[in-house]
């Protein structure tokens, strides 16, 4: 009987598998390249996700930088709000120009490996970005609560200083935040097998491969994960709290409308964004399905960053008429 011989990629399983990796690994020798599988599959599949995940790139980056020049563009724009909007899109663009390159190279087959140092400081600037996402969230949230409880308030206190400095405050903290577990991801020794499950260098992944303890890991991880992901959430939704009971308290029906329709696109981002991201980081343990995590972070690198620009522009009445006018300059 002739048995096919299994292949992930490029790669077949027999060289992935073979006895070095094995010796390596009993040895303790260091590993330093390592493989990313992607989404094992036909070349056919292979080509198909390919398609898919370049259409998603350009009109996440398209969608976002138009945000970001209609914003620029148009005076009445300058506000808060957009200040912070278009934060959140220029993160958006970084966030998927930092992983969708690699995978496209990695289903190709002419990416798949990568050193150690190579894998981890694009991890870390991800992990990074993605904390200065949900602080930025917050701070939406925090402007969405004055704009709504405080509308007479609101101008004085939300200035172009306190926003930039919110603005600033979010990206420090989203990069220092991640720089202890940077530090001690670093430390971590990977004896083999040399084999990343996914299309890109994930925390769970590298921890499934190190030979080295990696409770210190795992338990740094849990710890950033409930001050960026969990604190930022709960201000977020003790934000909504008061926004939706203040909204109630209007008496006007049409009243009630716009000022729903203020933060309603925030919140659908929000309810994306950090039902993926809980998932994925916020556990005591590393020993989730590698298989699942690699979709899930397929739908928070693709679909979430993609999602926003439309989001904010079909729920936003300003944006709208914004971008009418530039549709009739043109």
């Amino acid at each position: 009987m002739v048995h096919e011989e299994m292949s992930f990629g490029s790669f077949p399983l027999a060289e992935l598998m073979d006895l070095n990796t094995w010796e390596d690994m009993a040895n303790g020798t260091s590993v330093k390249e390592l493989i990313l599988l992607g989404f094992p599959g036909t070349w056919h599949f292979q080509v198909s996700l390919v398609v898919v995940f370049q259409l998603t790139y350009s009109l996440t980056v398209i969608g976002n930088a138009s945000i970001i020049a209609l914003v620029w563009t148009n005076r009445n724009l300058h506000t808060p709000m957009y200040f912070f909007l278009c934060n959140l899109s220029f993160l958006e663009i970084w966030y998927t120009m930092g992983v969708v390159p690699k995978a496209i190279g990695v289903m190709l087959g002419t990416s798949q490996t990568i050193s150690f140092s190579v894998c981890i400081l694009p991890l870390f600037f991800l992990l990074s970005l993605g904390s200065t996402e949900c602080f930025t969230l917050s701070v939406m949230a925090y402007d969405c609560y004055l704009a709504i409880c405080y509308p007479l308030r609101y101008s004085s206190v939300m200035n172009s200083v306190l926003s930039a400095r919110l603005a600033l405050s979010s990206w420090l903290g989203g990069f220092l935040a991640i720089s202890l577990l940077a530090f001690l991801t670093s430390r971590l020794r990977f004896c083999g097998p040399d084999v990343i499950n996914h299309f890109l260098c994930d925390i769970d992944s590298c921890l499934a491969l190190s030979c080295s303890d990696t409770w210190p890991v795992e338990l740094a991880t849990f710890l950033v994960s409930i001050i960026v992901v969990v604190a930022s959430c709960v201000l977020t939704l003790v934000s909504y709290i008061y926004i939706i009971s203040s909204i109630l308290r209007i008496q006007s029906a049409r009243g009630q409308k716009k000022a729903f329709s203020t933060c309603s696109a925030h919140l659908s981002v929000i309810t994306i964004w950090y039902g993926s991201t809980m998932f994925l980081y916020v556990k005591p343990s590393a020993q989730n399905s590698l298989d699942l995590n690699k979709l899930v972070n397929t739908f928070n690198t693709l679909v979430t960053p993609l999602l926003n620009p439309f989001i904010y522009t079909l729920r936003n009445k300003e944006v709208k008429q914004a971008l009418g006018r530039a549709f009739q300059k043109t």
